[in-house]
Parts: structure tokens; C-alpha cells; sequence
């Protein structure tokens, strides 16, 4: 899959294009991009996919906008791995968020991706003030000369999957519900970085990684680090000592005790043990994560 960013220069490509933020890539992102993949491969198009970065309620309202269920990274190998043969990641900013809906189709979809088949959801809202709706884009399809599907809403069990339905299941705690929407389970990657080293002091040492754009689930939880093995995991920020102002991921594993610092590491979420707690100092806090390490470990002896 190519990656490509930032500004869009005038091409002769064509292709076959959705567009998205695409937060989480669950089932309902995965049946729209494969269609896109199909409709290429019969039109002889290159399968294409316009994102955006930041979000743009990131860029809107940055402290009103809910937490991210993907970073950028996971995101771009969770579409590589649908088989999208190219990702633009569109810059939004100022100068972005104030192109018309008319400038969009001109400048992005026709000038800089080549647009021959948009495939997207009737409510595909688009410009500077959410003018452009799926009745525009019908009218530019005929001007334009490229073709025009909608997209129907996918249902799982029944339900609506959707970003929002996701991060709904991970905030109520219910994994096996995101797994089932998400059709992966929920996993959180980043660099391991260097923290007050509380953890090595209490006889359990974690790796920490930084959740920029904050936390779509909080509490503790039984997981799995790609390649690493078992641990237990705490998304929270820590109560009882040095409260944080953004949530921390701190995962200590059970049987692997190599250097990570540095390291990039992927967390799958698997069961949750039970909501983050403030506690009165830190033996009882010694206590709760020993009670913890127990629960996740017979987690993994029942379910292998």
C-alpha cells in the first residue's frame, strides 16, 4: 500500500475512491473498503482512500472530541491489510477546513486523486461548512464524468457498526461486544517510555505508553502484547499516586522481562478485571495489583 501526505499536486491517475476517518477500520469501514477494491478491480482503477489528519473534531473542538480508537499508525495497517492499494492522509487545517464543497470535488477529488468511482454513504457531509452532500456530488459525477454509489449502512447482530457503537462497548467495558463490531480485538500500540519507575518499587514493573489522544476504555485488564506474551494492564490516571492529567497505559508482563524502552509494542485488550480505584497508600495499592496479576493469570489458564 502507498502512503501519501499532505498537500495534493494535479494528477493524470484514476482511481476508485471512498473517504473517511476511518477511526477503529471495524466491520462497517471493512465492507465499504472492499467494495471500493472490487469496484476498482473491475473498472481497472486504483483502489484509493482519502483520510484525514487530525480528525477533523480534533481540529474543531479539540476538547469536546472523543478519544481516538486508533492512532494514525494502526490505522494505515489495519486498511493495508483490507488490500486498499493507495491512503491519502489530507492535512486538516485551516486552509482545508475552509475549501467549498465545490473546491473539494475540483481541487482533491478530481484534480489531486482522479477520482472515476466515489463510493461513499448517503450522509457524506463535505466542505467548508458541511455544505457538500451526497445530491452534490450526484451533479458533479454527471459534470465530471466519474461514476457515483452510495454506500448502505452495515448492520452486525442487528446494530448499526459504526466509530461511535465501538467506543460505546469499550467505555462500558464490554470487549467481546467491540470485538464483535471492531471483527478484530481492540489493541492499543505505541513506544514504550520511560515513567517514575513506581511500578519496579511495588515488585510488578510496567511499560508505559503515552495515550495522546486519550482513552476510549479505562480500568484493568487482562491483555496480550504481540509477540511478548500475557500481562495484566492498567488505562488510568493512577489516583493514588502523582495523578495524571492524561491517561497512561501501564502493562506488566508475566513472563518476559527484556529492555522495551523505546520499543514499539502492540496491547490486545482481552477481558476486563475491574475499574481503576484510588486506594489509601501504596501497600494497599501493592495489594490490588497482586490481586490483579492473579485474576488476569487465571484469566489465561481457563481460556489458554
Amino acid at each position: 500500500m502507498v502512503v501519501t501526505h499532505g498537500s495534493l499536486q494535479p494528477t493524470s491517475g484514476r482511481c476508485a475512491l471512498t473517504i473517511g476517518n476511518f477511526d477503529g477500520v471495524h466491520r462497517g469501514h471493512r465492507a465499504l473498503i472492499e467494495r471500493v477494491v472490487a469496484a476498482a478491480r473491475e473498472a481497472g482503477l486504483q483502489s484509493s482512500l482519502l483520510t484525514f489528519e487530525p480528525h477533523p473534531r480534533e481540529f474543531f473542538a479539540p476538547e469536546a472530541a472523543p478519544p481516538r480508537l486508533t492512532r494514525l499508525r494502526d490505522k494505515l495497517e489495519l486498511l493495508a491489510a483490507i488490500g486498499v492499494a493507495r491512503v491519502h492522509v489530507a492535512r486538516f487545517h485551516k486552509g482545508f477546513a475552509s475549501l467549498s464543497a465545490e473546491r473539494f470535488i475540483d481541487e482533491v477529488l478530481v484534480g489531486g486523486l482522479g477520482v472515476r468511482k466515489l463510493i461513499v454513504g448517503r450522509d457524506f457531509r463535505f466542505g467548508a461548512q458541511r455544505a457538500g452532500d451526497f445530491a452534490m456530488l450526484g451533479e458533479a459525477a454527471g459534470r465530471h464524468g466519474f461514476a457515483l454509489e452510495a454506500m448502505p449502512d452495515v448492520l452486525f447482530e442487528g446494530e448499526r457498526v459504526s466509530s461511535s457503537s465501538v467506543r460505546a462497548a469499550l467505555q462500558a467495558g464490554d470487549l467481546r461486544r467491540a470485538e464483535r463490531l471492531l471483527g478484530h480485538p481492540y489493541a492499543v500500540s505505541g513506544r514504550v517510555a520511560h515513567g517514575e519507575k513506581l511500578g519496579r518499587k511495588l515488585g510488578f514493573p510496567t511499560a508505559n505508553i503515552r495515550l495522546a489522544h486519550g482513552a476510549p476504555l479505562a480500568g484493568i485488564f487482562a491483555v496480550e502484547v504481540e509477540g511478548m506474551g500475557p500481562a495484566v494492564a492498567s488505562v488510568g490516571r493512577r489516583p493514588t499516586v502523582n495523578p495524571l492529567e492524561r491517561p497512561l497505559l501501564e502493562v506488566h508482563l508475566f513472563d518476559c522481562d527484556a529492555e522495551l524502552y523505546g520499543r514499539r509494542v502492540k496491547v490486545r485488550f482481552l477481558e476486563k478485571l475491574r475499574d481503576e480505584e484510588k486506594y489509601d497508600g501504596l501497600e494497599a495499592l501493592k495489594e490490588a495489583i497482586a490481586r490483579d496479576a492473579r485474576q488476569a493469570r487465571a484469566y489465561f489458564a481457563k481460556h489458554g
